[in-house]
């Protein structure tokens, strides 16, 4: 990971988003974060200035971690048939969504546009697109997909589509099997990830055989 955090800066971050992802945003306060680090709670504004501004700092934290670990992914898929690495790239982002959806309780559009944080959204977008234009590419040349979606409006597809079924759960649940609190999450992941699959293959006109 680039050098943007202090070791200090990042066992606090850890810390903070291990008790964001179990209590809400909400439902954690800086004395639990304090508590749960040893820290004393003046350290938080030593090191951030305030919750809302740790807040940034940790989303931009997550952004560069899952950033470095899509590209440690994209290695490990990178001689598979582009059929294979499609499936996967969509299973990558669905799961990455899912499994870090605690932010969207409290990321706000003011704290997504904040330079540092945009800027590092932008580049990692555009990663995601640069991966997705290479699997188009060689799919169509080696003649398993028909067309040539555009990379950006696939990325924008895939995360928009999961993002939806995020944030309005009180719909979704109406169409998922199993809704306890336990299941639920992993039953709608799976419906997202395979109504994403049948999508995306259709506009690159794959069919399996």
């Amino acid at each position: 990971m680039r050098k943007k955090f202090t070791e200090k800066q990042i066992y606090i971050l850890d810390v903070a988003e291990e008790l964001i992802a179990k209590q809400g945003y909400e439902g954690t306060s800086v004395r639990d974060i304090c508590s749960k680090a040893g820290i004393n709670v003046a350290m938080i504004s030593y090191y951030f200035g305030s919750k809302e501004k740790m807040m940034s700092y940790l989303y931009q934290y997550r952004v560069l971690k899952t950033r470095e670990n899509f590209s440690e992914f994209a290695d490990t898929i990178k001689d598979g048939k582009p059929e294979m690495q499609m499936k996967e790239i969509i299973k990558y982002i669905v799961g990455q969504l899912f499994k870090y959806n605690y932010f969207h309780g409290f990321v706000t559009q003011e704290l997504r546009h904040t330079d540092s944080v945009k800027n590092e959204l932008l580049d990692f977008y555009q990663l995601f697109v640069r991966k997705l234009d290479d699997v188009i590419k060689k799919g169509v040349a080696s003649g398993v997909f028909t067309f040539t979606p555009k990379p950006e409006d696939v990325l924008t597809t895939i995360i928009g589509s999961t993002l939806f079924v995020i944030r309005n759960r009180n719909f979704y649940e109406m169409y998922v099997p199993n809704k306890d609190e336990e299941t639920y999450a992993k039953e709608a992941e799976k419906k997202v990830r395979m109504n994403l699959l049948l999508s995306i293959f259709a506009i690159l006109g794959y069919a399996a055989d």
